[in-house]
């Protein structure tokens, strides 16, 4: 059993998931969560079907961060456009000993920070205003990223679908006894942890998929493996992926793969559903920016010239606004 007092915030798919296995392991856990999800929590705590059967365990559960206090930890499952409208709201659950550590998809807030030779400005596609840095500061982060699928088909209530993964790291690279010991807890719980010594090329790998597969997939409605039948459609895609493999050298997160190695994965998953498919068929917002916007923010400053992705932000920005699942993050 861990000692350490652990909050999720929001309580979706991948937050259920993970909070569910790690209160069932015997953490002290709670959450943040509001309206049918909250209630749902208080009444029956958390519930999560796995192929083994159902999980389920109590938790504390409040839409006040002010009844929960300081936590030793404190797991971010938002989606990337909703942080920056409730991130001041955290500031009572971090104390400056609290670790960090956002399980959400795309490019974090902090990735660039600490890169030479990169501006210390704020990454705004992603933290318009600055404020989430300012809340969430860089050194109390752990970088994370999710190999897990899981649905959320009623509030506090997750089935778990496909994937078991989680490697954390810290986002300047090396080794760390805090890091060691926020896996060891992890895998306590079951999942299966990899301790990173480069999260941020982490991070990068995974959204140098995402980065194709999931806009396209939403504005089609094609499935990956349909997607990748159609040798247009594909070799837009890699040449999206070429541009993203040069912007991602130039800030230390090396892609050693061709887009077709990818692809090659990719097809493995059958006709999968990416999440950002999901969402369109759900009515739910994008989550553009921190996944296109952000990329394309990041040749910007680099002076990159990255045409492909630029008309891929402007599709899929184009198609999510005018069906009403985007709008600009902090606004």
């Amino acid at each position: 059993m861990s000692d350490m007092k652990v909050c999720i915030v929001g309580a979706g798919a991948i937050g259920g998931f993970i909070g569910a296995r790690l209160a069932a392991s015997g953490v002290s856990t709670s959450v943040l969560a509001r309206r049918d999800t909250l209630q749902a929590l208080q009444t029956h705590g958390w519930r999560l079907h796995t192929e083994q059967g159902l999980i389920q365990a109590a938790t504390e559960a409040s839409d006040r961060a002010e009844s929960l206090g300081h936590q030793d930890l404190v797991i971010i499952a938002l989606k990337g456009q909703v942080l920056p409208e409730l991130v001041a709201s955290l500031k009572p659950l971090i104390g400056p000993n609290t670790l960090i550590l956002p399980t959400m998809n795309g490019v974090p807030w902090w990735f660039c920070q600490s890169v030479s030779g990169f501006s210390p400005e704020p990454l705004r596609s992603v933290d318009p205003q600055g404020l989430i840095a300012e809340v969430l500061p860089q050194q109390q982060v752990i970088g994370v990223v999710v190999h897990a699928s899981c649905l959320c088909p009623e509030p506090g209530v997750v089935r778990h679908v496909m994937g078991n993964g989680l490697i954390i790291g810290e986002p300047g690279g090396g080794h760390s006894e805090r890091v060691h010991h926020v896996a060891s807890m992890l895998a306590g719980a079951g999942f299966s942890v990899t301790e990173s010594t480069d999260i941020r090329r982490d991070i990068w790998y995974k959204l140098w998929g995402n980065l194709t597969m999931n806009p396209v997939s939403a504005m089609t409605g094609a499935t990956t493996e349909a997607i990748l039948s159609d040798e247009l459609v594909k070799t837009f895609c890699s040449d999206v992926m070429r541009e993203a493999a040069l912007i991602g050298a130039r800030i230390g997160c090396v892609i050693d793969q061709e887009p077709d190695d990818r692809h090659a994965i990719t097809l493995k998953l059958g006709a999968f559903k990416t999440s950002m498919l999901q969402d369109a068929e759900a009515g739910r917002a994008l989550e553009l920016d921190a996944i296109v916007s952000v990329v394309a923010e990041i040749a910007t400053r680099l002076q990159i010239d990255a045409p492909n992705l630029r008309a891929l932000l402007g599709l899929s920005r184009l198609f999510a606004s005018s069906h009403g699942l985007y709008s600009r993050a902090g606004q």
